[in-house]
């Protein structure tokens, strides 16, 4: 199983690392839990190597009984432990609604409209569009303006799964036949990781996300990038690999805007090469690493549903060249 640090970039994941209003809601209750917690054990703990220490000294003194005054002595501190938990509880409790309810306050005017569905394993990603030719599809990794909100719409197409954003957002789950929304906004620019939260199969733990937060500038320019199909091919070997790609097995899956292949039971690979991982974050997008995905994904990844491809060499060579140039 590839570790965090070997994906492109090594991407965050740190819900006490807020970079988003939604995550700071989150983290500011986390920590307050955290001390409340804490000033409790503590207390607890006291108490305990009191009552222990308390104990040798009467045993010591032969007093196997306890008085009248210190009985009463005891009752009220045990009342009072009593009430202080109470008082803490009632906060955390008025802490979690007053949380639950800042999340829900998040201003949506002029939010980025993102379908997300999850697939065992891997993230199909929608963007949505008031002009139905600006709609276009991508997969694991999302790209979002920093300041903007996002409203993300989840769907399942096969099992529970449950997105995670920890530096932008709490968890949500994704529940076939059910649809349910996560908003958040970036406040800060970065590379986020996100991660399938709800045990999915074998491969969850190797189902993420990547989240590119970038100015607008930037993510006006990603966006044009993602609604232009396909370039052609500039070379004879390109060209090739492209009709290897139609004409195989990879066309019936697989979809690349502005060709014959338009299936849509995989990742669309239209600019799949300016992705930054392969095989929803389990590898970086290098060329040496797609050759290996390509030849054999179940070696990198267990039980996806890519099979080997048994191409003759130079089959191979034209088929990478040409993925190589989705950009």
């Amino acid at each position: 199983m590839t570790a965090l640090p070997q994906l492109a970039g090594n991407p965050m994941q740190d819900a006490l690392n807020a970079a988003g209003i939604q995550a700071a809601h989150v983290e500011n209750l986390w920590w307050l839990m955290f001390w409340v917690c804490t000033a409790v054990f503590v207390a607890v703990m006291v108490a305990l190597l009191a009552s222990v220490a308390r104990a040798r000294r009467a045993e010591q003194r032969d007093e196997s009984r306890v008085s009248a005054a210190g009985e009463r002595r005891l009752t009220r501190w045990v009342a009072g432990a009593l009430a202080v938990s109470s008082v803490l509880l009632g906060v955390l409790f008025f802490a979690s609604i007053f949380t639950d309810r800042a999340l829900a306050q998040l201003p949506l005017a002029d939010a980025v409209h993102i379908d997300v569905t999850g697939y065992q394993w891997w993230w199909e990603a929608k963007y949505d569009d008031a002009t139905p030719s600006n709609v276009f599809t991508t997969a694991n990794e999302l790209h979002v303006p920093v300041g903007r909100p996002v409203l993300v719409t989840l769907r399942a197409s096969d099992v529970i799964h449950s997105l995670w954003i920890p530096n932008l957002a709490g968890k949500k789950d994704l529940i076939p036949g059910r649809t349910s929304s996560l908003a958040f906004r970036a406040d800060a620019p970065g590379v986020y990781r996100a991660q399938c939260a709800e045990f999915c199969g074998w491969q969850h733990a190797n189902m993420a996300l990547v989240v590119v937060a970038e100015s607008s500038a930037d993510y006006a320019k990603w966006l044009d990038a993602q609604r232009q199909p396909a370039a052609d091919p500039a070379s004879d070997l390109a060209r090739r690999g492209r009709d290897v790609f139609e004409k195989g097995t990879c066309a019936m899956c697989h979809a690349i805007n502005g060709t014959s292949a338009n299936a849509a039971r995989a990742p669309n690979l239209t600019h799949v090469a300016s992705r930054r991982t392969l095989g929803a974050g389990v590898i970086p997008n290098t060329a040496e690493h797609r050759a290996a995905w390509v030849a054999n994904a179940q070696a990198i990844k267990p039980g996806t549903n890519m099979p080997p491809q048994p191409l003759a060499p130079a089959d191979f060579d034209a088929l990478l060249a040409y993925v190589g140039t989705l950009q």
